[in-house]
Formats: structure tokens, C-alpha cells, sequence
């Protein structure tokens, strides 16, 4: 559960509890209506936005516990001695941006999808640090063949990854030291 505290242009404190998905439907609603109601409104320049105003206290925490779940596995997992040489200790980032994917498919959820700026997060955790810029150009680019999007690319918009058949199939011969690809 979020947390949202603003205060009105009008100098009304409101404090919101909710999913951050309700918390945001919330503003975008009030914003429309402050907007219309305003717009007759002479001196437009002391309108506020109160989204400027949002302290959000505890958002994603279901995000960060698949994280840290997903770090924790790849840690103390069956294969994490294969991955440790392998992978960890290699150059190739393109096979440590699709780790946390692999990992997603191979041992939990696989409903579960990631955003360029969680696999940095994740690296990061593991002590290789990939800045989401280049996360993000390694999934859209050397390795776009191996992972699906949930939608087209477009600026700004986060894409959740996926591993798809021919990912799975490079990643493991990448663990297992059998890379045919």
C-alpha cells in the first residue's frame, strides 16, 4: 500500500492510500478536473500542480521483493556455480542482462516480466554494475533475438522483457558451457 500526500492550490492537504496505480488514476482525474475548472481562472500562473507535490512513502515494494528475490536465487540456485563462471565472471554483458531472465523463466514465475531499469537494479545487486541506458540499447539491440517485449519500443515508454524459446536455448548453453548459438 502507497502512501500520497499533496496539498491543493487552494490550500486543502489531502493524503492518499492505495496501489500507486490508484493513487496516479486518482491525480490524472483530479488534474483534468483542476484544469477545466480552472482554465477560466485570469492569472494562470499560480496554478500548481499538485503532482509536483507527491511524497510517495512505500511504493513497489512487490517490485523490490521480486528483485531481491530474483538476486537470491541466482545466488544459491543449483546452477549458481555454472553462472558464477560462466557468466558473472566473463565480459559479455549481453549474458548478464539476460541472467535475471533466465532466471525468472528457469525458477519462478514466468507471468513475471522486467524492465530495463530492474535488470540494472538486479546486476547491480550482483556487483556488476550495467547502467539502465546501456540495458536498455543491449535489449533492443545484440540482444533483441533472444528476449520479446510486451509492447513496440517507443521513448520514454518502459518494455517489459521476456526470454523467448531461442533466449532460453543461448542462455543455458551459456551456463552449461555448451553454447551452440
Amino acid at each position: 500500500m502507497a502512501n500520497a500526500k499533496f496539498t491543493t492550490p487552494q490550500g486543502t492537504s489531502l493524503e492518499i492510500s492505495g496501489t500507486p496505480e490508484e493513487i496516479q488514476k486518482f491525480l490524472k482525474i483530479y488534474e483534468s478536473s483542476t484544469i477545466s475548472t480552472t482554465s477560466t481562472n485570469p492569472n494562470p500562473k499560480n496554478i500548481k500542480s499538485p503532482a509536483k507535490k507527491i511524497k510517495s512513502e512505500g511504493s513497489k515494494p512487490k517490485s523490490e521483493n521480486i528483485l531481491l528475490e530474483i538476486v537470491n536465487k541466482i545466488k544459491d540456485c543449483d546452477e549458481a556455480k555454472e553462472i558464477e563462471e560462466n557468466i558473472l565472471d566473463r565480459n559479455s554483458q549481453v549474458d548478464k542482462v539476460l541472467l535475471p531472465l533466465y532466471v525468472i523463466h528457469e525458477y519462478l514465475n514466468e507471468d513475471v516480466a522486467l524492465q530495463s531499469g530492474e535488470i540494472s537494479k538486479i546486476t547491480g545487486d550482483l556487483g556488476i554494475l550495467i547502467k539502465q541506458p546501456n540495458v536498455s540499447r543491449i535489449l533492443s539491440e545484440t540482444a533483441s533475438r533472444y528476449v520479446m517485449g510486451d509492447k513496440v519500443r517507443k521513448p520514454r515508454q518502459p518494455v517489459k522483457y521476456k526470454l523467448n524459446r531461442k533466449g532460453q536455448k543461448y542462455i543455458k548453453g551459456v551456463i552449461t558451457g555448451k553454447q551452440d548459438v
